[in-house]
């Protein structure tokens, strides 16, 4: 990609212009016109970098909940198994890992029950087995921005948080009906205009009003991390004593773009879970022997992201 693609990129991941004519706002940032502005992020729209512009909200605040899943598919049915995640819109990711439990999937829906009967809906369907539904106990690092590598240790805006997930703190958003037509619309894509919030008919102040809420954690540009040259991805899991200092130290790290507390199971016994991104495999392997060596060399586990079945956003409120 060219400089100004990824000066584009660093800017709106996390602060997409909200102005009637965004573009125009990006361009005086960047120094130039506001058609160059656009162009450049329509070519990074249509080339797959980036999968997604429009609002990132906080699931919990509206009602939702969101759980990891774990399970073993044989190597011969991943192809079908595939297809029948696709049909299922609560399913938001998709992934082979290499590791005994190969298939890791997230299910996003109002109840536990909802989930439960989602996972063991595919159980019956397909040859899923062995399938483990996950909690977090705890959010260490969540929201981050890729940055243009210039070095093995530049790759990842840090935005680390530390927040327990339950009903403690924030207070739940219960939203009317204009809150629910707005909130499903910005959960998709904007419209490829000059103007896309008036196109759609949105009101900017309602849209930071959400943000000032924090209903919405950002609003900006979801990127797909291969496109974007993040070609190396593991999802690497530590047995450790300390959740807490560990999941802060991996938090720290600019490898680490998410990082959550979760109970051990059986067959796999490990506490905090971190997404480690890298431009290339040895960048990736540094990156998770440093911390490894950090954390006092535990017990761990490195999944590697062997295929990608599904990436998208979850519509809230949808009909």
């Amino acid at each position: 990609m060219e400089a100004l693609d990824w000066k584009i990129l660093e800017i709106i991941q996390d602060g997409f212009p909200l102005e009637e004519r965004p573009y125009a706002a990006l361009g005086r940032r960047l120094g130039v016109s506001e058609d160059i502005a656009f162009e450049h992020v329509e070519n990074l729209r249509k080339s797959g970098v980036i999968r997604r512009l429009g609002g990132i909200y906080d699931s919990r605040r509206l009602g939702y909940i969101s759980r990891l899943c774990a399970g073993v598919v044989p190597e011969g049915n991943l192809d079908s198994f595939a297809v029948a995640v696709d049909k299922i819109s609560s399913i938001t990711h998709n992934y082979i890992r290499s590791h005994a439990y190969n298939v890791w999937f997230t299910v996003i829906a109002r109840s536990e029950a909802e989930i439960q009967e989602t996972v063991r809906g595919l159980e019956a369907e397909t040859t899923l087995r062995d399938a483990h539904v996950l909690s977090a106990s705890r959010m260490f690092k969540i929201n981050t921005v890729m940055k243009a590598a210039t070095n093995v240790t530049d790759q990842i805006a840090d935005k680390p948080v530390s927040d327990k997930l339950d009903s403690k703190g924030a207070d739940p958003f219960v939203p009317n009906t204009k809150d629910r037509r707005r909130i499903n619309t910005l959960s998709k894509d904007i419209p490829h205009t000059l103007t896309p919030f008036s196109d759609l008919g949105i009101d900017i102040s309602e849209i930071r009003g959400d943000l000032d809420l924090r209903i919405m954690r950002r609003f900006g540009a979801v990127l797909r991390h291969q496109q974007a040259g993040f070609d190396a991805n593991a999802m690497v899991c530590f047995s450790v004593k300390d959740a807490d200092w560990a999941g802060k130290a991996l938090a720290d790290n600019s490898h680490v773009s998410h990082c959550y507390e979760r109970a051990p199971f059986e067959g796999f016994p490990y506490n905090v879970y971190a997404m480690f991104h890298a431009t290339c495999a040895e960048d990736l392997h540094a990156a998770v022997d440093g911390m490894v060596a950090l954390l006092g060399n535990p017990d761990h586990a490195v999944l590697t992201s062997l295929k990608e079945l599904k990436k998208t956003s979850f519509v809230y409120f949808d009909a």
